[in-house]
């Protein structure tokens, strides 16, 4: 039989074991250092991670894989030597992170691969440079010359991305960035929100999802905010595009849809309150006949509901520029452009197949 003293002692003991987190509840409360690929490479337990500035050495990739409630912040660069690696080049793949990036730089080099042909052929080009995985709020990083694609938003949840800015500006000297899209989203519940892109092709492109908000956007020198393209079995509706302010590109706002894309389709858009000038190719372009701009139009993918409401879009082109061109093979509804404005250029060209338009000035 125990002694009283050794029953004092062993329950002692058991009320401190109980006391002494486990080696898992130890993990998840840690805060975890990124200065390297190595060190990156198991956070699935830090639901802080900090980030210092490295060089990610040619021929490999960076995951932030924390754990789900992360908060991750980066206090110093991060930049990818040239590579040949496939994007891409850095992943956030957390639920409900909450990702701040201090205002430091994700550079990509992008100088080092810019050929004026972009993934269409010559130097292979990473892309994108930066996917964003899980779900949660991004925001105050710039993302400097991507190869190519900068920013994948493929979430699975509620995202706010905000106070980012990519740019690719320096693509402009000889022509040879290119296929330097901002953000390219598949993905449903996003919203973009004061962020800034310099480069040379799409702002914004939605390629498929629903429940998409872009907003307080400022973007300079590309193909401004498109949707699409839709390619086969890709969907998009429930859009939002407003108070954006697009200049000096070839296109405003777009909406391309495959020629030869079925089943799929592009409904539910308003624009609402965008000012956009100095558009050298098409202010508002809604087409069909993508990669064409205006040519025969499929029929497999149809558009409705589109609508200029709310507050005015104002659009003004060069002299060589439309003001809209619609150029549909299957369309339907009646849109109401009341609230779009546009001025300059040539003038119109509208071919809504089975869509009303009502309302505007183009």
């Amino acid at each position: 039989m125990l002694s009283i003293t050794s029953l004092v002692q062993l329950a002692a003991f058991l009320t401190a074991a109980a006391a002494v987190p486990t080696g898992t509840d130890t993990a998840k409360r840690a805060t975890c250092t990124v200065n390297s690929v190595a060190s990156a490479a198991n956070l699935s337990g830090c639901t802080a991670v900090v980030i210092t500035a490295f060089t990610v050495p040619a021929g490999s990739t960076l995951t932030l894989a924390a754990a789900s409630g992360a908060t991750i912040t980066q206090t110093g660069d991060i930049t990818f030597a040239k590579t040949t690696t496939a994007g891409p080049l850095i992943t956030f793949d957390t639920d409900n992170v909450v990702y701040n990036g201090g205002d430091h730089n994700i550079n990509g080099l992008g100088a080092d691969y810019w050929d004026g042909q972009g993934t269409d052929g010559g130097v292979a080009k990473p892309h994108p440079l930066v996917k964003f995985k899980g779900y949660g709020t991004f925001k105050d990083v710039t993302v400097l010359n991507s190869p190519a694609q900068a920013i994948s938003v493929g979430t699975t949840g509620t995202t706010v991305i905000s106070g980012i800015t990519v740019d690719n500006s320096a693509g402009d000297a000889g022509s040879l960035g290119h296929n330097t899209d901002g953000f390219d989203i598949s993905a449903s519940d996003v919203t973009l929100s004061g962020n800034v892109v310099k480069n040379q092709d799409d702002c914004v492109a939605i390629n498929s999802g629903s429940t998409i908000v872009i907003e307080s956007m400022t973007c300079s020198g590309g193909h401004g905010i498109s949707i699409g393209s839709i390619a086969t079995g890709k969907t998009v509706s429930g859009v939002t595009i407003a108070h954006n302010t697009i200049t000096n590109g070839l296109y405003g706002l777009r909406i391309k849809v495959d020629a030869d894309a079925t089943s799929g389709g592009v409904s539910g858009v308003t624009y609402d309150g965008n000012t956009i000038s100095g558009i050298t190719e098409y202010g508002v372009l809604i087409t069909q006949s993508y990669p064409d701009n205006d040519s025969t139009p499929g029929t497999g993918a149809p558009i409705s509901g589109i609508n200029f409401t709310g507050s005015t879009t104002s659009v003004s082109v060069g002299s060589s520029a439309y003001t809209l061109v619609v150029d549909c093979g299957a369309c339907s509804g009646t849109w109401n452009f009341a609230d779009l404005n546009a001025t300059g250029g040539k003038g119109h060209i509208i071919a809504s197949n089975k869509a009303t338009i009502s309302g505007g000035t183009y």
